[in-house]
């Protein structure tokens, strides 16, 4: 193998260019050129690329989103436009493909390897939602974020003095999984949180709310995953019921922002290198994700039909520290 290509493709996530950076280093140690492919699969496409050098990405280990660039493209899921990325590949001569991303990019990665070009896929979404890794590249920085806006609200709830109590609502990313609202609720000293993995009753939650204002406390902070509930749906019950104006906040694409955190760029650096070395010893159709501590790879099929959810053991410290 004389060249590969990399890509970047759906949401940005922090600590992808670490990952770009790692690949092309360990293809560089195994005599191997790399192809940075621009704006996702649409740029494998058009031919959007260029030769990636150590010199380039040297510098981009702490930039957040993505050097590379990401875009959507309805024409790559016809069968024309796969075709045109597979030719544009044997174009460039790019005899293996890394793809960053989530399980949408890993649809895609398969789609074009049924026409001959060999695939390999990484983990990089803030959702932590694809199965077959423990963590996948950006979640640790989103969660990071996360926790410090709430210490800001903590700060700023502290200092008020007021007649009623006060309620703050914040909603944080997590369609189909409550990683980043139930660690960041634990790290950040919520009261509540809600996930799409575990049931609510909003009567419930308000009823445990309104015990912590008669014991004197003054207000509240509720992490919602924006996968559960609108947080703005949630402010109206919560309004009624309590008879206060909560404050609503929508944190959005803060969360992906950033320079990544350390962690995020060791363990996108470990799955940017095990990446090449898949590619080397002639696999295909494989995802990287970190267990244990470890890179390992499994079916990238694991990674596109299963779901990360979040564990007993953080629903049961969850229930313990918001008690």
């Amino acid at each position: 193998m004389r060249r590969i290509g990399v890509l970047t493709s759906g949401g940005d996530a922090p600590g992808m260019n670490a990952c770009i950076r790692a690949v092309v280093k360990a293809a560089k140690v195994n005599n191997i050129e790399t192809i940075g492919i621009y704006e996702g699969y649409k740029g494998l496409m058009e031919g959007n690329m260029k030769v990636l050098t150590t010199n380039y990405v040297d510098d981009i280990v702490e930039l957040s989103g993505t050097v590379l660039k990401s875009a959507r493209s309805k024409l790559f899921k016809t069968e024309e436009g796969l075709k045109l990325a597979k030719e544009q590949a044997d174009k460039n001569g790019i005899e293996g493909l890394i793809v960053i991303g989530g399980d949408g990019s890993f649809r895609g990665a398969c789609d074009v390897e049924k026409y001959g070009l060999p695939v390999i896929g990484i983990p990089g979404t803030i959702d932590n939602d694809i199965a077959g890794t423990e963590f996948s590249i950006g979640a640790d920085t989103a969660v990071n974020i996360v926790t410090d806006t709430i210490s800001k609200i903590h700060d700023t709830a502290r200092s008020l003095i007021v007649d009623t109590p006060r309620v703050f609502l914040v909603e944080v990313m997590g369609r189909g999984c409550g990683y980043i609202a139930a660690t960041s609720a634990i790290a950040g000293g919520a009261d509540y949180c809600i996930v799409p993995e575990m049931p609510y009753d909003v009567n419930e939650m308000c009823a445990h709310l309104q015990r912590k204002f008669e014991n004197g406390k003054v207000y509240s902070v509720v992490i919602v995953a924006e996968g559960a509930i609108s947080v703005y749906e949630l402010k109206k019950e919560v309004d009624s019921i309590l008879n206060i104006d909560a404050r609503a906040s929508v944190l959005g694409h803060l969360q992906r922002g950033g320079a990544p955190t350390a962690f995020d760029r060791f363990i996108a650096s470990q799955m940017g290198v095990k990446a090449v070395e898949l590619l080397l010893e002639g696999k295909t159709n494989r995802m990287v994700g970190i267990v244990a501590g470890k890179a390992v790879d499994c079916d990238i099929n694991q990674g596109i039909n299963d779901k990360n959810k979040i564990s007993e053991e953080v629903v049961k410290l969850n229930n313990i520290l918001i008690s």
